[in-house]
């Protein structure tokens, strides 16, 4: 099976409040943020209820101050919601303390930025099981390994981020979020600072991990092209999921990008 073929999929599915087949990894339940008060009152989620598929690639897209990256913080246990839930796997993150929250994040979730946020005095090696190390946590061998290799860093592990391209750096970007084995990874515009081949190596190696490693992935994202590598588009538009789009193209998600400009 090629790269094209896993970015052109079937037709538009309209979109349906049923749950997928899959328990969730993650998934809001009638989430809404709301910052201010009076006239000054934004609500940046508006009821959101939406659930993301274990083993499943997804992105979030919607016009700037769509709600888009607030959903993904509130996800990943970042942001507190003022009202709803929101849940990794069964696990409500209402019901957690700080201290709690912050051992979530740290066994169960994975973060990649557009800044890849590597320490320049260490190694490759270093930067990846550098969260491990942190919290005292031995790295299961065999995954970090399969990880690496997946990511073609095994011949880069004892060089530093300056000696590297800025694709090989957010590869190790990649790993070191994956080096936990986390249940989830929450991805924010990881190829923002990439430039288009670059970003379509890092993609394409982000859809491998998910259709051949198992790993749960959110993007959020406004490229189109970057979308397109992805199982399935969830769009937001004023603090509301208003479609969606299953193994979609480029092409699909940009039409359907248009129609928020024309709106």
């Amino acid at each position: 099976m090629t790269w094209a073929h896993l970015r052109h999929g079937p037709a538009h599915q309209p979109y349906a409040h049923q749950p997928p087949a899959a328990p969730p990894a993650a998934s809001a339940v009638d989430l809404a943020k709301v910052y201010g008060s009076g006239a000054r009152r934004v609500a940046a989620l508006d009821g959101v209820s939406v659930a993301f598929q274990q083993g499943h690639f997804t992105a979030i897209m919607g016009p700037s101050g769509s709600g888009k990256s607030t959903l993904m913080q509130c996800l990943a246990g970042l942001d507190t919601p003022t009202s709803g839930r929101a849940l990794i796997g069964d696990t409500d993150l209402a019901g957690l303390s700080e201290r709690q929250l912050t051992r979530l994040r740290r066994e169960r979730i994975g973060f990649i930025f557009q800044a890849f946020h590597l320490l320049p005095a260490l190694t490759v090696a270093e930067n990846i099981t550098l969260p491990l190390a942190i919290t005292g946590r031995r790295p299961d061998r065999q995954w970090l390994d399969q990880v690496v290799t997946t990511l073609g860093l095994t011949d880069r592990l004892r060089h530093r981020p300056g000696e590297l391209s800025g694709g090989q750096q957010q590869r190790v970007a990649c790993a070191r979020a994956l080096a936990g084995r986390p249940d989830i990874v929450f991805a924010d515009e990881p190829t923002g600072n990439l430039d288009t081949p670059t970003s379509a190596e890092v993609l394409s190696l982000l859809a491998h991990l998910t259709h051949r490693m198992g790993q749960t992935i959110i993007m959020v994202t406004h490229d189109p092209a970057a979308a397109a590598y992805t199982d399935r588009v969830v769009f937001l538009a004023d603090g509301r999921i208003t479609d969606e789009l299953h193994r979609p193209d480029a092409d699909q998600i940009l039409d359907r990008m248009k129609r928020f400009d024309h709106l």
